[in-house]
This record gives C-alpha cells, sequence and structure tokens, in this order.
C-alpha cells in the first residue's frame, strides 16, 4: 500500500519532471503495485458555435489522438527515467472536454478461487451477454465496485495508511535518525 506521502512525492517528481507545455495541467498521477498511470490535461479543440455533437464527439478523439501522437517521444522519455526510478511501469492518459483517454496500460491478471455460488454469478452475466468470459465477467464486478463504493474504498484507504504509520513506529521499525552520543 501505497502512502498519501509516498504518493505526493510521485506526483511532485512527474510535475517537476514533465515538459511545461506537455499539459494544460497535471490531472492525476495514481500507482498501486504494478503501474503508474499519469493524466493530464489538455487544451479542447476550437469549433464553430452550434457544433454538432457528432463534430464534438469527432473532435475530441483526433485531438487525443493528435497528442498522443505528437507527445510520444517526449513521453517515453519520462517514463524510462520514472521505470528505472520507481520500478513500475508508466501508463498515460488524457482529459480533453468531457473525454477521458488511457494510453497503453498494464492489465494484471489475478488469480482467484471462487465457490459455486459465486461461479454462478459470472456465468449468469456470460448468459446475459454482459461479458464473454468469467474473465470479462469479475472484472465487471470490481468496475461495478469500484463505482458504487470510492467512499467506502476511500476511507479503507486511509485506515491502512494509518496501520502502516502505527507499524513504522513500532519495535521492529529501522530506527530514525538517532543522535550520536559522541561529541
Amino acid at each position: 500500500m501505497i502512502t498519501t506521502e509516498q504518493r505526493e512525492k510521485l506526483r511532485g517528481w512527474f510535475a517537476g519532471r514533465l515538459p511545461d507545455d506537455l499539459f494544460e495541467s497535471l490531472a492525476e498521477v495514481t500507482v498501486d503495485r504494478e503501474e503508474i498511470t499519469v493524466v493530464g490535461r489538455i487544451p479542447e479543440p476550437r469549433l464553430a458555435d452550434g457544433a454538432s455533437d457528432a463534430e464534438k464527439e469527432a473532435a475530441l478523439q483526433a485531438r487525443i489522438q493528435e497528442f498522443r501522437e505528437r507527445t510520444r517521444d517526449d513521453r517515453v522519455e519520462v517514463a524510462r527515467e520514472a521505470e528505472h526510478r520507481f520500478r513500475k511501469k508508466v501508463s498515460w492518459g488524457v482529459e480533453c472536454g468531457t473525454e477521458r483517454a488511457l494510453f497503453t496500460h498494464v492489465a494484471a491478471p489475478v488469480m482467484t478461487r471462487l465457490r459455486q455460488p459465486e461461479r454462478e454469478v459470472l456465468d449468469t452475466l456470460i448468459a446475459a451477454g454482459v461479458a464473454r468470459s468469467r474473465s470479462d465477467a469479475l472484472a465487471w464486478c470490481v468496475r461495478l465496485v469500484q463505482r458504487h463504493t470510492d467512499d467506502w474504498l476511500g476511507e479503507l484507504r486511509d485506515s491502512l495508511e494509518h496501520v502502516q504509520r502505527v507499524r513504522s513506529q513500532g519495535p521492529d521499525a529501522e530506527p530514525q535518525d538517532a543522535p550520536d552520543d559522541e561529541e
């Protein structure tokens, strides 16, 4: 589990390391055991007044694609440095208007054991056409829980950070810059 201070330092590193003209603003830096995801805000395309929804959508998609191609070398350079420094893969994304797009990112496999009633839930999602496989059905369930429990998960993460702080102060923790006895 990553602490709030570690997240803040990571965000600060990216804010300081990214070229000033890459994003309008750094929207989000998230991290887990495998990956760091950096999402920045880019400017919306300028359209004529009264542009249709289809035109707006196409313009946003084109802007995102143009940004992805144009900035690839800069992003790869920063990612290589960050991957060496933090030992995690770096993924990128953008926010443009109402659109959010993530570029190539890690899809980490997760193994689990499920009893029959749990497998039946997944199989029902497959039969209903919600998912193509048990793996897809499980991912769908996780996304559903994520969407509806942000507050609960936030409280749980805060509690875990508190537990880590207490553990770091325990008897097995490494000493913090003890003063020298010699003068």
